[in-house]
């Protein structure tokens, strides 16, 4: 096993802020933990999925699945129910990283779905394949939360592990875990729609730094006894859009 974890929070087509973080990530003595959500909204969704990929398969790394994953997933299955709601929360983007610009005025959502998985069969499959926690240790690494009013947090249903807010976000934590997460960005969690920096509270941790917003990136390295380093960029594209 690994001596520490680096979590790297929502990079949602942010390649180059993925690129920068990913410089820092030494196989030898780091687990690398990718919290879900590379696609959508930026403008390289298909670079940072088979960046992904790529360490998944040569390196170990865990590749948690997000909401937005579960998005895109849910568009190739039945792309005219999902289409409208998709392409709204990042999708058209994605599309254009995957396809070309312009390719949502070009062709219906089933003519992409199928483009998609002609061409992007291993990916799909790889995307289908991703897990929904990862363990580490007294650490809880999930996308968007767990269900606080089950017994067993492993009770927690797949929406929720991926989905969950505010049931997760205000409730107590008895786990016994000290719980990492992204889905919901930082400046939300502070309640200024500003700062950046990682969420603490009842031993959960965000680490959404809200970067396709105008905000920052997170990698944490953390050991077992807690943060060893906090690794911060920031989006320096354009305007906060808070």
């Amino acid at each position: 096993m690994k001596t520490m974890i680096y979590a790297i929070g929502d990079v949602h087509g942010k390649y180059e802020l993925f690129e920068k973080l990913i410089k820092e990530y030494d196989p030898k003595i780091h687990q690398l933990i990718l919290l879900g959500d590379l696609n959508d909204r930026g403008p390289k969704t298909k670079e940072c999925w088979l960046l992904g990929m790529r360490l998944v398969k040569e390196t170990g790394a865990i590749y948690l699945r997000g909401n937005h994953e579960e998005y895109f997933l849910q568009f190739l299955q039945n792309p005219e129910a999902w289409y409208e709601s998709y392409l709204i929360n990042g999708g058209k983007e994605t599309f254009a990283s995957l396809l070309h610009p312009g390719a949502v005025e070009e062709y219906s959502p089933t003519e992409m779905a199928l483009m998609i998985r002609s061409r992007y069969g291993e990916l799909v499959d790889f995307l289908c394949e991703r897990p929904l926690y990862y363990e580490w240790k007294n650490y809880l690494f999930v996308h968007a939360g767990v269900d606080l009013t089950k017994k067993d947090w492993r009770q927690t249903s797949s929406r929720d592990f991926i989905w969950i807010r505010e049931p997760f976000l205000e409730g107590k934590n008895q786990t016994g875990k000290i719980i990492v997460f992204g889905h919901t960005i930082t400046p939300l969690l502070h309640g200024d729609m500003q700062t950046t920096d990682l969420w603490f509270s009842d031993n959960k941790i965000g680490i959404d730094g809200g970067a396709v917003f105008g905000g920052s990136i997170h990698g944490v390295i953390f050991d077992e006894k807690g943060i060893v380093q906090d690794i911060e960029y920031q989006n320096n594209d354009g305007e906060w859009i808070g």
